[in-house]
């Protein structure tokens, strides 16, 4: 029973150090995956945190044919149309040979950056698991200076690991 009243306290400080620890990479790929998935229960299912967002205007017919919803004539059509304006344009793009929903779920892994500061509010809705509070929130803090404006303003309503992943559909 000592040791055990002796290890209780000795575990609870040395997890409260490993927490408040700022190691440079803090989190594992497998920790920031399940925050990004618990992150907003409304969100669409999260990339994965080794993946990127491939920027639809830049991509190449094979790698949009290696994404889930995305026939090889679907990714002809895309390369085709590139540059889009938008990612409005992009999207009006896929929703001619797919659904809301299957573009909706390509637009999660190809995606036109949008313009922090110049983004519509049709455009800032198309960002993948974006809700009302957030598009008010993208908009009320422009216009951003840099993206660490971008992070700790929107870091007031998402943990870190969502901003990350909305920082993949963002630019200056």
């Amino acid at each position: 029973m000592r040791k055990l009243t002796f290890l209780v306290p000795v575990a609870a400080t040395a997890l409260a150090l490993a927490a408040c620890s700022e190691a440079p990479d803090a989190t594992t790929d497998e920790t920031a995956a399940t925050d990004e998935a618990t992150a907003d229960p409304d969100a669409v299912d999260a990339v994965d945190s080794e993946s990127t967002v491939l920027n639809a205007n830049a991509a190449t017919e094979d790698e949009l044919a290696a994404v889930d919803g995305i026939s090889p004539e679907l990714a002809a059509e895309i390369v085709a149309g590139q540059p889009y304006a938008n990612v409005v344009a992009f999207n009006d793009k896929l929703t001619e040979t797919l659904s809301e929903d299957e573009a909706k779920a390509v637009l999660v892994n190809v995606f036109v950056p949008i313009n922090l500061n110049t983004a519509s509010e049709e455009e800032i809705r198309l960002v993948p698991g974006m809700t009302d509070k957030m598009v008010h929130e993208f908009e009320e803090y422009r216009p951003y200076a840099d993206m660490g404006v971008f992070d700790r303003e929107i870091g007031k309503y998402v943990d870190e690991a969502e901003v990350a992943r909305f920082r993949q559909y963002v630019t200056l």
